[in-house]
């Protein structure tokens, strides 16, 4: 196997072109085996590994600097780059990350989990290169429709006609996660036999901000790309070479069905086929379903999703309502501002699907476009909490830091989806911005009629007179096993559901500081900005006794992939953990307001 032989790209150099080929087919066995047990994102990766082989083939990495825009299509570029060995680990607890990452390697440069960042990290490394005087060359590999977001066309206008060794690569595979969409996309992306005319058009719309264009090259043919690649190195001018690929080259059912290969859970390597799962009730799946039955009923609702149709489970409304079901591709900030737009007068109620992790990226379009003007628009903000196997930058556990610092922002978070259907037909009566979060976890679900939420009521789920476990969403399951273990040991507990975060249900917690002198948070969410800050915040203000208080959440770090279970493990969220720790400080008379992770220390 030519793969044994290769560990580094070094080892790359002394390939000729036949095995070169033959190392593109064992590495793309590699992947869909590899995939095949760990999930993970298959289509992309596999229209990538020609690309990247000839790129490490014709460049010096890690000194020549290669950026990926949106790292998920990395494989490649790991298993040639020392991590062979580990690849079989990938996206698994304490293994390699499924994107690129520093800390594994001199060979990735920066994090890079969101489309359109690639650009300009480029450029500034490029500026650092050139006040220093040295001649690395820089290379942006742009893939899965960077050019949908806003930030890359603010790169493209700073980029200078006169500068050299700048190299930029477009994987175009006609699509993002989804279909791509947009004006660019239609007019000239995505064509594997691209016409004359659409050839000029894109020459034209590249040089315009200075940057030459290379007509396309196919994209597996590594031949071609390597000509192409050498051609380009020392050119004293910013050029952009335009790889045509196709998503899951190589794997005929990622050919076909490239959306649901996009990310993959397990699945026969031999087939493809995915290995079926028992059905059950997810939180985006009941946001999915449930919506669309309220906008079966009401027209005047619509959806916006920023290029994550499918992952929010919107892909049914898209099909049945395609014209109030709006996919505007990765633009986040567009998407919140197009929102407000659409809201303004009141004549349609607004649903902004989105990722936690993504809505922050959009944090100025939310103050200036939406909360100052107080429109009635709902954010559902899926993947709140953690992102296990994707890890660092996807993780959904900031968000809360940043709405509870809008006026007037209303912040819930459902326990299991009746409230989440619940707070969906409720939403609108608030009359004012509304952020719902909901983790990709499964969740109960039942038949009944949905119930009306009025604002700021929160629930008592069980009662005590020991000690108050205020638990926010799902991890009530977890605050009622801590309450069984305290039991055991003679401690009695109430537990609470606040449901609002903001604004808090006050009268609930006024009475609770009547009877009880121990309160504790438990979330998924940073610890330092999240329900127990709330919590802390309104016992201070409102106490008039001496009380305790201890917070359990994620830890001031940034947290890496793995399986839940781990996870929450590592940050001390087991109920065991909990109890321990609650019954350690139990009968402390001090006031106990911690701020660290004390169950890592």
């Amino acid at each position: 196997m030519v793969l044994e032989r290769i560990d580094y790209p070094k080892d790359l150099k002394s390939l000729n072109i036949s095995e070169l080929k033959t190392l593109a087919h064992e590495i793309r066995t590699l992947i869909i085996d590899t995939m095949s047990k760990n999930g993970g994102h298959l289509a992309s990766n596999l229209g990538m590994i020609e690309i990247s082989l000839a790129l490490h083939y014709v460049f010096d990495t890690p000194i020549d600097k290669l950026i990926f825009d949106t790292s998920h299509q990395a494989y490649t570029h790991k298993i040639v780059t020392g991590r062979k060995k580990h690849f079989h680990t990938i996206r698994k607890y304490k293994g390699l990350s499924g994107f690129v990452s520093p800390n594994e390697s001199p060979y990735d440069h920066f994090y890079a989990g969101h489309a359109g960042t690639g650009l300009s990290l480029s450029l500034g490394l490029a500026k650092s290169r050139d006040l220093r005087g040295q001649k690395e060359h820089v290379l942006t590999l742009l893939s899965d429709a960077p050019l949908s977001c806003g930030l890359t066309f603010e790169a493209l206008n700073n980029i200078s006609s006169s500068l050299g060794r700048f190299i930029i690569i477009l994987n175009d595979n006609a699509m993002a996660i989804s279909n791509g969409v947009g004006n660019l996309h239609t007019q000239i992306l995505g064509r594997f036999t691209l016409p004359r005319q659409t050839r000029k058009e894109a020459k034209a719309f590249f040089q315009q901000f200075g940057v030459r264009y290379k007509e396309p090259v196919d994209g597996h043919d590594i031949g071609a790309l390597i000509a192409a690649f050498e051609e380009a190195k020392d050119k004293e001018y910013p050029i952009l070479i335009h790889a045509l690929t196709v998503k899951g080259h190589g794997m005929t059912r990622a050919v076909e069905d490239p959306i649901t290969y996009h990310g993959v859970s397990p699945f026969d390597p031999q087939s493809g086929q995915i290995h079926p799962t028992p059905p059950k009730s997810t939180f985006p799946k009941v946001f999915g379903k449930h919506l669309l039955k309220m906008a079966d009923k009401d027209h005047s609702i619509t959806a916006i999703t920023p290029a994550m149709p499918r992952g929010s489970c919107l892909d049914a409304f898209m099909e049945k309502h395609p014209e109030r079901c709006l996919d505007v591709g990765i633009a986040e900030g567009h998407a919140v501002t197009f929102a407000a737009g659409l809201a303004y007068g009141g004549h349609h109620k607004v649903v902004v699907s989105i990722y936690a992790t993504f809505f922050q990226r959009a944090l100025d379009n939310l103050f200036q476009d939406v909360c100052l003007q107080n429109l009635p628009i709902i954010f559902a903000l899926d993947r709140a909490g953690l992102s296990p196997a994707d890890g660092t930058t996807h993780h959904g556990i900031f968000d809360i830091s940043f709405l509870y610092a809008m006026p007037d922002m209303i912040i819930t978070q459902p326990r299991n989806g009746d409230l989440l259907k619940d707070l969906l037909e409720s939403a609108f009566s608030w009359k004012r911005p509304v952020a719902i979060r909901y983790p990709n976890l499964a969740c109960e679900e039942t038949d009944r009629d949905q119930t009306y939420r009025p604002l700021a009521v929160g629930e008592i789920l069980a009662e005590g007179e020991d000690i108050v476990l205020i638990a926010l969403g799902p991890m009530y399951r977890t605050a009622l096993e801590v309450r069984k273990i305290l039991q055991q040991n003679g401690i009695q507990a109430t537990v609470v559901d606040p449901i609002f975060l903001k604004p808090l249900d006050k009268a609930l917690f006024l009475d609770l500081l009547e009877t009880h002198t121990h309160f504790v948070t438990i979330e998924e969410h940073a610890v330092t900005s999240g329900l127990g800050m709330i919590i802390n915040s309104f016992l201070t203000e409102h106490s008039k006794k001496a009380i305790k208080v201890q917070n359990f959440g994620l830890p001031d770090r940034f947290l890496e992939h793995g399986d839940y279970t781990s996870l929450i493990q590592e940050a001390g969220l087991s109920c065991e953990k909990i109890a321990s720790e609650i019954l350690l400080n139990f009968t402390r008379e001090e006031i106990t307001i911690p701020y660290e992770d004390r169950a890592l220390s």
